[in-house]
Protein backbone atom coordinates (compact mmCIF):
# COMPACT_ATOMS: atom_id res chain seq x y z
CA UNK A 1 0.00 0.00 0.00
CA UNK A 2 1.21 3.77 -1.30
CA UNK A 3 -0.11 6.64 0.29
CA UNK A 4 0.88 10.19 -0.59
CA UNK A 5 1.07 12.99 2.11
CA UNK A 6 1.20 16.77 1.25
CA UNK A 7 2.21 19.37 3.87
CA UNK A 8 1.52 22.30 2.16
CA UNK A 9 3.49 25.48 2.78
CA UNK A 10 5.47 28.18 0.70
CA UNK A 11 9.17 27.76 -0.11
CA UNK A 12 12.13 30.15 0.89
CA UNK A 13 13.17 31.40 4.09
CA UNK A 14 10.61 34.68 4.45
CA UNK A 15 7.94 31.58 4.75
CA UNK A 16 9.82 29.09 6.34
CA UNK A 17 8.44 29.61 10.27
CA UNK A 18 5.27 31.26 9.33
CA UNK A 19 1.70 30.26 10.55
CA UNK A 20 1.06 29.07 6.65
CA UNK A 21 3.62 26.53 6.63
CA UNK A 22 2.57 24.18 9.52
CA UNK A 23 1.95 21.66 6.42
CA UNK A 24 5.72 22.11 5.37
CA UNK A 25 7.03 22.06 9.23
CA UNK A 26 4.62 18.89 10.30
CA UNK A 27 6.63 16.90 7.40
CA UNK A 28 9.90 18.21 8.46
CA UNK A 29 9.45 16.92 11.98
CA UNK A 30 7.82 13.51 10.61
CA UNK A 31 11.04 13.23 7.98
CA UNK A 32 13.25 14.15 11.36
CA UNK A 33 11.87 11.55 13.29
CA UNK A 34 12.33 8.61 11.10
CA UNK A 35 15.61 9.38 9.98
CA UNK A 36 15.48 10.70 6.10
CA UNK A 37 15.88 13.60 4.06
CA UNK A 38 13.89 15.20 1.58
CA UNK A 39 15.19 15.71 -1.75
CA UNK A 40 14.69 18.35 -4.77
CA UNK A 41 12.79 16.34 -7.64
CA UNK A 42 10.07 17.41 -10.24
CA UNK A 43 7.58 20.55 -8.46
CA UNK A 44 8.01 19.11 -4.84
CA UNK A 45 10.76 18.63 -1.94
CA UNK A 46 9.87 14.73 -1.26
CA UNK A 47 11.23 12.02 0.46
CA UNK A 48 9.94 8.27 1.43
CA UNK A 49 9.80 5.80 3.99
CA UNK A 50 8.17 2.55 4.97
CA UNK A 51 5.57 2.51 7.98
CA UNK A 52 3.89 -1.17 9.21
CA UNK A 53 4.29 -2.68 5.39
CA UNK A 54 3.17 0.81 3.90
CA UNK A 55 4.74 3.17 1.19
CA UNK A 56 4.61 6.43 2.43
CA UNK A 57 5.64 9.35 0.38
CA UNK A 58 5.74 12.79 1.89
CA UNK A 59 5.89 16.22 -0.80
CA UNK A 60 6.22 19.37 0.06
CA UNK A 61 5.46 21.46 -3.18
CA UNK A 62 7.99 23.86 -4.24
CA UNK A 63 5.10 25.64 -6.34
CA UNK A 64 3.64 27.93 -3.76
CA UNK A 65 0.81 27.84 -1.81
CA UNK A 66 -1.45 28.56 -4.84
CA UNK A 67 -0.81 26.16 -7.35
CA UNK A 68 -0.17 23.25 -4.54
CA UNK A 69 -2.57 20.94 -7.21
CA UNK A 70 -0.05 20.78 -9.62
CA UNK A 71 2.61 19.18 -7.33
CA UNK A 72 0.36 16.73 -5.60
CA UNK A 73 -1.42 15.65 -8.59
CA UNK A 74 1.94 15.01 -10.61
CA UNK A 75 2.60 12.99 -7.87
CA UNK A 76 -0.41 10.80 -7.48
CA UNK A 77 -0.21 10.40 -10.90
CA UNK A 78 3.69 9.44 -10.69
CA UNK A 79 3.61 7.25 -7.85
CA UNK A 80 0.23 5.59 -9.09
CA UNK A 81 -1.61 6.67 -5.64
CA UNK A 82 -5.65 6.47 -5.54
CA UNK A 83 -7.14 9.43 -4.19
CA UNK A 84 -8.24 7.83 -0.78
CA UNK A 85 -4.34 7.26 -0.20
CA UNK A 86 -3.90 11.34 -0.58
CA UNK A 87 -4.05 13.03 2.99
CA UNK A 88 -3.19 17.19 2.62
CA UNK A 89 -1.76 18.41 5.73
CA UNK A 90 -2.64 22.36 5.59
CA UNK A 91 -3.17 24.86 8.35
CA UNK A 92 -6.53 26.08 9.21
CA UNK A 93 -8.25 30.07 10.61
CA UNK A 94 -11.16 28.19 11.80
CA UNK A 95 -9.78 25.84 14.00
CA UNK A 96 -8.04 26.88 17.25
CA UNK A 97 -4.33 26.79 17.77
CA UNK A 98 -2.98 23.39 17.64
CA UNK A 99 -6.25 22.02 17.12
CA UNK A 100 -5.96 18.81 14.48
CA UNK A 101 -9.10 17.83 12.26
CA UNK A 102 -8.91 15.26 10.16
CA UNK A 103 -11.69 15.02 7.41
CA UNK A 104 -12.26 12.56 4.57
CA UNK A 105 -13.36 15.33 2.43
CA UNK A 106 -14.97 18.96 2.58
CA UNK A 107 -14.75 22.56 0.97
CA UNK A 108 -11.79 24.73 0.46
CA UNK A 109 -13.06 27.20 3.16
CA UNK A 110 -11.33 29.94 1.13
CA UNK A 111 -7.96 28.09 1.23
CA UNK A 112 -6.53 28.82 -1.82
CA UNK A 113 -3.92 25.42 -2.17
CA UNK A 114 -6.82 23.25 -0.83
CA UNK A 115 -8.86 25.12 -3.76
CA UNK A 116 -5.96 24.47 -6.17
CA UNK A 117 -5.75 20.92 -5.50
CA UNK A 118 -9.83 20.40 -6.07
CA UNK A 119 -9.20 22.30 -9.41
CA UNK A 120 -6.77 20.43 -10.80
CA UNK A 121 -7.37 16.20 -9.01
CA UNK A 122 -11.33 16.85 -10.07
CA UNK A 123 -13.09 17.44 -6.73
CA UNK A 124 -12.88 17.16 -2.93
CA UNK A 125 -12.88 14.03 -2.30
CA UNK A 126 -9.50 13.68 -0.69
CA UNK A 127 -8.36 13.35 2.79
CA UNK A 128 -6.76 16.61 4.66
CA UNK A 129 -5.27 17.01 8.12
CA UNK A 130 -6.19 20.51 9.47
CA UNK A 131 -4.03 21.99 11.74
CA UNK A 132 -5.57 24.89 13.63
CA UNK A 133 -3.51 28.73 13.53
CA UNK A 134 -6.40 30.26 15.47
CA UNK A 135 -7.81 33.42 13.72
CA UNK A 136 -6.58 36.28 15.72
CA UNK A 137 -6.12 39.28 13.36
CA UNK A 138 -8.46 42.45 12.34
CA UNK A 139 -10.73 42.26 9.31
CA UNK A 140 -8.68 42.48 6.39
CA UNK A 141 -5.58 41.32 7.77
CA UNK A 142 -5.97 37.46 7.30
CA UNK A 143 -3.14 37.23 4.62
CA UNK A 144 -0.60 39.63 6.85
CA UNK A 145 -2.06 37.10 9.48
CA UNK A 146 -1.61 33.07 7.75
CA UNK A 147 2.33 34.91 6.36
CA UNK A 148 3.23 35.96 9.89
CA UNK A 149 5.81 34.04 12.32
CA UNK A 150 3.99 31.83 15.15
CA UNK A 151 4.34 33.76 18.71
CA UNK A 152 6.79 32.62 21.16
CA UNK A 153 4.10 30.71 23.00
CA UNK A 154 2.30 29.40 19.96
CA UNK A 155 6.35 28.23 18.97
CA UNK A 156 6.82 26.43 22.39
CA UNK A 157 3.82 24.32 21.80
CA UNK A 158 4.51 23.54 17.72
CA UNK A 159 6.46 20.15 18.87
CA UNK A 160 3.52 18.77 20.86
CA UNK A 161 0.98 19.53 18.49
CA UNK A 162 3.33 18.23 15.36
CA UNK A 163 4.13 15.33 16.68
CA UNK A 164 0.06 14.66 17.70
CA UNK A 165 -0.21 15.38 13.83
CA UNK A 166 2.12 13.18 13.05
CA UNK A 167 0.70 10.37 14.67
CA UNK A 168 -2.92 10.87 12.96
CA UNK A 169 -0.75 10.73 9.80
CA UNK A 170 0.81 7.05 10.42
CA UNK A 171 -2.98 5.98 11.71
CA UNK A 172 -4.60 7.07 8.29
CA UNK A 173 -2.30 4.94 6.50
CA UNK A 174 -2.32 1.91 8.68
CA UNK A 175 -5.86 2.05 10.24
CA UNK A 176 -7.93 4.43 7.97
CA UNK A 177 -9.73 7.26 7.46
CA UNK A 178 -12.50 6.40 9.85
CA UNK A 179 -10.77 5.03 13.26
CA UNK A 180 -8.77 7.76 13.24
CA UNK A 181 -11.03 10.42 13.32
CA UNK A 182 -12.50 9.08 15.72
CA UNK A 183 -9.75 8.11 18.13
CA UNK A 184 -7.88 11.71 17.51
CA UNK A 185 -9.86 14.61 16.17
CA UNK A 186 -10.56 17.24 18.65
Amino acid sequence: MKYLIAGLGNIGPEYEITRHNIGFLTLDRLAEQEGINFSTERLAMKAEFKHKARQIHLIKPTTYMNLSGKAVNFWMQELKIPKENLLVVVDDIALPFGNLRLRAKGSSAGHNGLKNIEQITGGANYARLKFGIGDNFHKGHQVDYVLSPFTKEEFNMLPEKMDKANEMILSFCTIGISRTMTQYND
